[in-house]
């Protein structure tokens, strides 16, 4: 019997944009002509929870009890008609369907109105750099959230828009409460989602059903799937995978878990899903790739395949039909512009690379495949996975999923993106190296860069070479500027709580942040506190990072998050709320003059740093030194060429006048005739239209085989007016 698989990702991921998983394996599994259908549950239940007839079911469920409901609750369930009359045409507003309803709602009397719209008067300010658009889309998230927390208190305290039944999710190193909790009736939010399951179910008719669990707010929800379907339709097999099992269920020993799925897979899923098909259409086959099963009772790991995983270039195209791609809904949870790029508007997700090129980090999972395994793809590859996507989403909007993308890759990518003229939109993650000049960046941003995001992680020198970084303050400082002066936003990862990391430290860190925002070089920021995992070099070698394992036991369901202690003693918990509080009103561009002991309501030490230490590493000048093998790239179009005799002190010489029309200005420069006849055809070579790239020592060489003194040219006027609109050294 041929095969047939339905995938999915069960409640919740986001509102905005489907997670990438299920699009990456139908897209492998189209190379080997197997059938599949796959299916976002989260978006899906969230539609039909949120519409009218949805709201309508909400307000009349019995469980809701009034004695001891908050005023909140109780507003909103008073206000209900005035929810559902609001509720479809909201969603459509979200969706891009309805753009004349922005008007109505920043009237602020088309809405009804609950708690979270107490914040607005904090945000009025905000609005005035919003579009109308961007305004209504920011009061209809307040709205959602509102209707979010009457669900919460009345309904389902599970409920959460990115999240369900998180907690038991998180650190379950056993799987007793979550097994429990699965013996339970199933709840409302369960309801809906096991409705939509059944009508999908007997549409599909599949043989295996992967469900992909990214997050432990996705692993309540994909057993509650398995259970109904293992009761339904028991010759259905089932397996899981994606990055909650990948790190999480690696030392998996309980064999409850098979009463709701046939396998689980580890890592890359491509060979491991392929064998699965092969067990299934051959029960003889009897050849797994990293695969968890239940064999006489007793969970047992096989990884007896000899097929080795297939290369990046080999998995296909990311295929996202059978995804409602026109019902995903953009929010505005904060008005801040990079926030926003995970909360609002459709991104089609892509890799540039397998793994982490640097590897090194001691708080990240190192050790393990999704990190340790480096694999880059060819630019000319992923430039034709990005043409066949925008042919089938009809969007142009990427996001680039890599652990750290590589700077000679996004430079061959944006070259590519260039010369093949795609008017596309990305952004992707970084590490704030070196690499990333001043030129490279503008070259990222002519070819679509918007953003990107990187770990600062703690703004300490110290703790950065602890961490193995591979970084400086200082050196992000630079390449943060760099990017921000070429229209890129940039957005940085923080974290406090490293092990061994003093008080003095944390203080010192938030400065740093501080001058880095008000020195304007970075839009966005988050504040993670550290956590300790079993893959990372700090949970294998605790002692080298002046930490102990609280306990060495390994449970028998999730083992990923370790509680340990720090040997200095410190509550890093406390500083919690000052941090966040104090970098929401820094990305807001406010506070820069608060002494820092104004964010905390315990007594912090002075800052040891110097009030002018970023804007000091900012004035440092660059090397002008150029390497002969960088590459010369002109991103400007072909002048308008007029010549003249110039005459002086009875001498005359022929010139050359060349005008440029840039996408913002126009501008001329002025050479002397041969040089000027020399400067329009070279740039016509390096031009980024074409697909030849030429080297400074291959221009020097060509200008000396014409002229002389390349070095007085390279350094005259004309140059650097050019180099100013867009001729570049990379």
């Amino acid at each position: 019997m041929k095969t047939k698989l339905f995938l999915i990702t069960p409640p919740f991921t986001q509102l905005n944009t489907p997670y990438p998983a299920t699009a990456y394996i139908k897209g492998f599994l189209n190379t080997k002509n197997i059938e599949s259908v796959q299916a976002d549950l989260g978006i899906e239940v969230i539609l039909k929870l949120f519409s009218k007839e949805g709201l309508k079911d909400l307000f009349k469920v019995q469980s809701l009890k009034f004695e001891g409901l908050s005023d909140n609750s109780k507003r909103i369930f008073a206000l209900q008609d005035e929810y559902v009359k609001t509720i479809d045409s909201v969603i459509a507003f979200l969706q891009g369907k309805n753009p004349t309803l922005a008007l109505q709602i920043c009237q602020e009397d088309f809405l009804p109105e609950a708690s979270r719209f107490a914040q607005l008067e904090e945000l009025d300010w905000a609005f005035g750099t919003m579009g109308t658009q961007d305004k209504a889309k920011h009061l209809a998230t307040l709205y959602l959230e509102d209707i979010s927390d009457f669900i919460v208190e009345c309904v389902d305290e599970n409920f959460g828009f990115s999240r369900y039944a998180e907690r038991l999710g998180r650190s379950a190193n056993s799987f007793d409460e979550l097994y429990e909790a699965l013996q339970q009736e199933p709840t409302y939010i369960d309801n809906i989602l096991l409705s939509i399951l059944k009508d999908r179910i007997e549409t599909i008719q599949p043989t295996l059903f992967l469900i992909s669990v990214p997050f432990p707010g996705n692993l309540y929800s994909a057993f509650r799937s398995a259970q109904w379907v293992k009761k339904h339709y028991p010759n259905i097999k089932i397996s899981m995978g994606g990055g909650f099992p990948n790190t999480e269920l690696r030392s998996l020993s309980d064999a409850r878990v098979f009463e709701f799925f046939d396998y689980i897979t580890l890592d890359d899923g491509e060979t491991p899903i392929e064998e699965l098909i092969f067990n299934i259409e051959n029960p003889k086959h009897n050849s797994y790739k990293r695969t968890f099963l239940l064999e006489d009772g007793l969970v047992v790991y096989k990884n007896n395949s000899t097929k080795p995983d297939y290369k990046q270039s080999q998995v296909g195209t990311p295929d996202y039909s059978d995804l409602l791609l026109d019902k995903y809904i953009s929010v505005i949870e904060i008005v801040n512009p990079m926030h926003r790029l995970w909360s609002d508007g459709r991104w089609n997700k892509l890799t540039m690379a397998h793994g982490c090129y640097w590897g090194k980090c001691t708080f990240c999972d190192i050790s393990l495949d999704y990190i340790k395994v480096y694999e880059p793809v060819a630019a000319s590859l992923l430039c034709d996975r990005m043409e066949e996507m925008i042919a089938q989403t009809g969007e142009t909007g990427f996001h680039y999923v890599d652990e750290a993308a590589p700077p000679a890759l996004m430079r061959a990518l944006a070259l590519e993106i260039l010369s093949r003229k795609l008017a596309v939109t990305w952004w992707t993650n970084i590490r704030f190296e070196k690499s990333f000049t001043q030129d490279l960046c503008l070259l990222l941003k002519a070819s679509g860069c918007i953003a990107v995001s990187g770990g600062l992680e703690v703004a300490s020198d110290r703790l950065l070479k602890l961490i193995d970084k591979g970084v400086t303050v200082e050196q992000v400082a630079k390449v943060t500027r760099n990017f921000t002066e070429a229209g890129v936003m940039v957005h940085a990862y923080l974290m406090y709580g490293y092990p061994t990391q003093t008080v003095q430290e944390t203080v010192d860190s938030l400065e740093m942040v501080r001058q880095l925002f008000e020195a304007g070089v970075l839009q966005s920021g988050f504040w993670h506190q550290f956590a300790m995992t079993a893959h990372s070099p700090v949970g294998m070698f605790p002692e080298q990072f002046g930490v102990l394992k609280e306990n060495e036991a390994i449970g028998t369901f999730a083992n990923n998050d370790i509680n340990y202690t720090d040997s200095t003693g410190i509550d890093h918990d406390k500083f919690s709320f000052g941090l966040k509080k104090s970098l929401f009103n820094f990305m807001h561009g406010i506070c820069f003059d608060y002494e820092l002991q104004d964010w905390f309501d315990f007594k912090i030490p002075k800052t040891k740093i110097g009030a002018d230490f970023i804007f000091d590493a900012l004035q440092e000048e660059s090397n002008f030194n150029t390497k002969p093998t960088a590459k010369m790239v002109w991103l400007g179009g072909k002048p308008s060429i007029e010549t003249f005799t110039k005459t002086k002190k009875g001498n005359s010489w022929e010139m050359m006048s060349l005008t440029f029309h840039d996408k913002k200005e126009s501008f001329t420069v002025q050479t002397n005739k041969t040089e000027g006849e020399w400067l329009v055809e070279m740039l016509h070579k390096i031009s980024v239209s074409n697909a030849k790239t030429y080297s400074f020592q291959e221009v020097k060489a060509d200008f000396e085989t014409h002229l002389e003194d390349f070095e007085l040219f390279w350094y005259s006027k004309p140059v650097n007016t050019l180099r100013e609109f867009g001729l570049l050294v990379l």
